[in-house]
Formats: structure tokens, C-alpha cells, sequence
């Protein structure tokens, strides 16, 4: 597992930061649709996972496809889409936004950031955003990746005085979010009846032993399931004792 120094939830604002005349009249929503129907439930299905996740906590905020405002310039002249998805620790969790604006957030840039590529975001993704990540925002960790391709993923972590560095993956593939000390990894399943398939796959989020982050759904069935073979092992034992169960069942 790769460790490196970047900048923590803690640290001081980053010096190009400042703060700027809040605009009034800021849009939240910038009329462009995420590419494709896959995109949208991949951004959900991260967004979902997670908070799962992080259930414990009410510190943090996961946003998707909103803009992040984050100069007096780029305001004005509203140049810039927010990311797909997002994570930014160390917040107010527990307040409802429509838009990330930094001078609301006490300059807090977001900690993670994922971008779900496709043919016409693709170049912008891999150069302009992960330019301004890198350089302005300072976002710690940064994932692409394509839903119609598996093995797209790819991720870099931002080290002190070197700028992101390429994250190496694991055995599966899978790739280290040092902020969240989660795995960010594909996954073949069915999500709002949407299926994997050989050419599309889901991003999820694993734990550091590697086992998948369930959605709040998964878990609920999860345990259903184990309740219902609790059960069914109780009434082979009671039967083994030659207890008549079905006539404990109709009293």
C-alpha cells in the first residue's frame, strides 16, 4: 500500500485561494447532462457507496455533476463544470448544498475527486481538470475512468514538491484513496437494473482487506439472508431432537 505526503484535511488554504465578492446570482446547474444513462447511475452508485462508508461519520460531504466555485473570475464567467463525484472531509456534513462554493467552506478544495470519462470529456479530463486539481485545487487524490471500460481506471495521489504521482494498482486491479483508506475498484453487478457486462463495469469502494463496500440496500438483504439461515439452522437442530417443528409453528 502506497503511502505519500500530500496536503491533509488539516492543512492551511492553499495560497492561490482568495476570497472573493460572493456572487449573487450563481447557477447550480449547468444544463449539460452526464453522457450517457451508465454515467449517471456510476456517479449515484459512488455517491451511495460512499456514504456507506462513511455512515459513522457526519463530517463529510459526496456531491456529484455540481459545480465547484472556487475563484471570483471562474465565477463571473461560470467556465467550469464541477466534477462527476466528490468527497470533501473535515465539513459540515449535515448541511444541504446545491453547489461546492469555497468561500462558503472556509476554502476547503474537495479531498477526493473522480471523473467518469467518455469520447468528449475524455482530453479534458486527463489534462485540463487534472491540471487545475493538481495545481489550484490541490486535491489529494484524483481517479478517471470509463463505465464501458474496465480498464480505464487510473489514479494519482498528490506529493509534497512533486506534483500527482501515478497510484500503482493492486493484484486486482484496484487502486488505494489514501484520504477515504479505501480501495477504488471495478465491480460486475447489477445497480438499478443496470448489469455488468464484459465491456462495462461498475467503480466501487472496497475496505483495506478488500471487502466490497455494501450500498445501505446490499446490507439490509445482506442480513435478511443471514437471519433467514440462522433460522433454518435452528429448525434442523430442533428437528434433529425429534421436536415436531411444524406443530410449533401453528400454535
Amino acid at each position: 500500500m502506497e503511502m505519500s505526503i500530500a496536503q491533509s484535511s488539516t492543512s492551511p488554504v492553499s495560497p492561490e485561494w482568495e476570497m472573493p465578492t460572493p456572487p449573487t446570482d450563481l447557477p447550480f446547474d449547468d444544463g449539460v447532462p452526464l453522457e450517457s444513462a451508465r454515467h449517471r447511475i456510476a456517479m449515484n452508485l459512488l455517491i451511495r457507496s460512499v456514504q456507506s462508508a462513511l455512515k459513522d461519520r457526519t463530517d463529510f460531504f459526496a456531491g456529484g455533476n455540481m459545480f465547484v466555485y472556487y475563484s471570483r473570475n471562474q465565477a463571473m464567467n461560470r467556465d467550469f463544470r464541477g466534477p462527476d463525484f466528490f468527497v470533501s472531509l473535515d465539513v459540515d456534513g449535515s448541511r444541504e448544498r446545491k453547489s461546492w462554493i469555497l468561500w462558503e467552506e472556509d476554502g476547503r478544495y474537495p479531498d477526493v475527486i473522480v471523473e467518469l470519462l467518455s469520447p468528449s470529456t475524455e482530453r479534458v479530463d486527463r489534462e485540463d481538470k487534472k491540471r487545475l486539481y493538481e495545481r489550484v485545487f490541490k486535491t489529494p487524490d484524483y481517479f478517471i475512468f470509463n463505465p464501458f471500460d474496465p480498464a480505464s481506471l487510473q489514479g494519482w495521489r498528490l506529493q509534497l514538491g512533486q506534483g500527482y504521482q501515478p497510484l500503482q494498482p493492486n493484484a486486482q486491479g484496484w487502486l488505494w484513496c489514501e484520504s477515504l483508506q479505501l480501495w477504488v475498484g471495478t465491480w460486475d453487478g447489477v445497480i438499478d437494473r443496470e448489469p455488468a457486462t464484459g465491456t462495462c463495469q461498475w467503480l466501487r469502494f472496497y475496505d483495506a482487506d478488500g471487502r466490497l463496500v455494501p450500498l445501505s440496500e446490499e446490507a439490509e438483504r445482506a442480513r435478511a439472508e443471514q437471519a433467514e439461515q440462522e433460522n433454518a439452522r435452528l429448525i434442523e437442530q430442533l428437528r434433529a431432537r425429534g421436536i415436531d417443528v411444524d406443530e410449533l409453528l401453528d400454535q
